[in-house]
């Protein structure tokens, strides 16, 4: 090789941009109908993936079903994100049985049912728990990708709900309105990664938001998904495969110079 070509390195591949070997990913809430194919999504780029659940034993049977490279050594943790002293053990957990963490993704959440014309206060602060639960996590990413010198990747799942209002035309009649806790949650989620983004940059932790539009799961009615259907430019709703190369994106090298930005999967629904 000339000298030339030494300190001119080739550039990597989009292969090598996509891969996650040798990484290892912390996702929260990864039994449910989104987390689940995120997790499988990152396990398929090569990465080993730590699940945690209030329920430990059922994070370790999601691990056990996950795939890819790492397939037989992903792991479970116990993780109670509306309990600070939880998330510091299960955290300190994960780290000491991967021996590290590079990706987390911050998906778990707690619902609350309630619209605005029931919630209590009581409920709509349980909801606002979620986001420091979320935070707290992030810190502690930061703070292990600064003693151990490494670089990290910290990704916030929000909502379009954080960004528009919901239709009341599509619940009314079929059952309660999208939570107004929920729009208030998914808005400082897209906020707070800006903030950290902009504070961890020069600590190279990436921070960013990856926002789904309408998922609905498999027990939702099927006249609220009739009508929201009517409201999506793509008029249909989203599958939860059409997440994993975005979570990948902002997971991996592909995405290495973009950091507080809130990426929308959304079928075009915040476009009109």
């Amino acid at each position: 090789m000339s000298q030339a070509d030494a300190s001119h390195p080739a550039p990597p591949t989009v292969g090598q941009l996509f891969d996650l070997s040798g990484r290892v990913a912390l996702i929260t809430g990864a039994r449910g109908h989104l987390g689940r194919a995120m997790a499988q999504a990152l396990a398929e780029a090569g990465a080993r993936v730590v699940v945690s659940s209030r329920d430990e034993f059922m994070a370790r049977q999601v691990a056990d079903d996950l795939g890819g490279a790492a397939a037989g050594r992903h792991l479970g943790v116990r993780i109670d994100q509306l309990d600070p002293a939880s998330i510091d053990r299960g955290f300190d957990q994960a780290v000491g049985l991967a021996g590290q963490i590079d990706i987390l993704v911050n998906n778990g959440h707690d619902a609350i049912g309630e619209d605005w014309t029931s919630v209590t206060a009581e409920q709509f602060q349980q909801q606002m728990a979620n986001l420091t639960g979320y935070f707290l996590l992030a810190r502690h990413m930061r703070e292990h990708a600064h003693r151990t010198a490494r670089s990290a990747s910290v990704i916030f799942i929000g909502s379009m709900y954080g960004l528009v209002g919901s239709y009341p035309d599509a619940y009314e009649g079929v059952c309660a309105a999208s939570p107004a806790a929920y729009h208030a949650l998914k808005g400082g989620v897209v906020q707070l990664t800006r903030h950290l983004a902009v504070y961890w940059a020069a600590d190279r932790v990436r921070v960013n938001c990856l926002s789904p539009g309408p998922f609905p799961g498999p027990q939702a009615p099927q006249e609220l998904v009739r009508r929201l259907e009517t409201k999506s430019p793509m008029k249909r709703m989203g599958n939860p495969h059409e997440l994993k190369g975005a979570i990948v994106f902002l997971a991996a090298d592909a995405s290495s110079y973009v950091t507080g930005q809130n990426l929308v999967i959304d079928g075009g629904w915040t476009a009109w």
